[in-house]
């Protein structure tokens, strides 16, 4: 029997595989190199290929004087802040240094009687304080003989003496000071109508 496997398959009704075109060849010119429009790396020697760049609008000498400008502004107030700070922590040490040395020097010095029974009251940071007095302290403080220093919220009464000394360290802390040679016109209650005895509590 001389008929092929092929020839004996399609007699039993086998029909032949459809016969598939065939992909053109490139032409890929010679090997080791690639043609004009080969795909890769543009080739050198021609700027320009590949991603568009932006190109930037040159400064001109109004844009760059203006962002100068600003540069030297900002650093000024940034350095007039700093200076702000430091003259403010300055200030606060000061404070209290010479809170400190007010207290050391008014140990033992306050004359507050805890049985005194009059008020003298006194304007002192916009409002109105008191202190408890005897009534010979009151004749004394309204003559200028005593006055009130402030000292970590409390109000001591002390000679005049040590209320000079107490204004030299820390003058903030003088609360009340009065002054019997002061002229009428400076006090404002110089009015006959609100002139009061110098013993009277109110």
């Amino acid at each position: 029997m001389s008929d092929t496997l092929r020839d004996q398959l399609l007699g039993l009704g086998f029909k032949p595989a459809p016969k598939t075109p065939k992909a053109p060849q490139r032409d890929k010119g010679k090997p080791g190199k690639r043609g004009p429009g080969a795909p890769g790396r543009p080739q050198a020697g021609k700027p320009g290929q590949g991603a568009p760049q932006k190109k930037r609008r040159p400064q001109s000498r109004e844009d760059i004087d203006l962002a100068k400008a600003y540069a030297i502004r900002a650093q000024r107030e940034k350095d007039e802040r700093i200076e702000a700070e430091r003259r403010r922590q300055e200030e606060a040490r000061q404070r209290r240094e010479a809170k400190a040395k007010l207290a050391t020097m008014l140990e033992g010095k306050a004359l507050n009687d805890e049985a005194a029974e009059h008020v003298r009251h006194f304007e002192y940071g916009g409002k109105i304080k008191r202190i408890h007095v005897t009534i010979d302290q009151l004749k004394a403080l309204n003559a200028g003989e005593l006055g009130v220093v402030q000292l970590n919220g409390r109000y001591l009464l002390v000679t005049a003496a040590v209320l000079a000394d107490a204004e030299a360290i820390f003058a903030p802390a003088v609360a009340l000071k009065v002054d019997p040679q002061a002229p009428a016109e400076d006090d404002p209650y110089a009015d006959p109508r609100y002139q009061v005895p110098d013993d009277l509590v109110w």
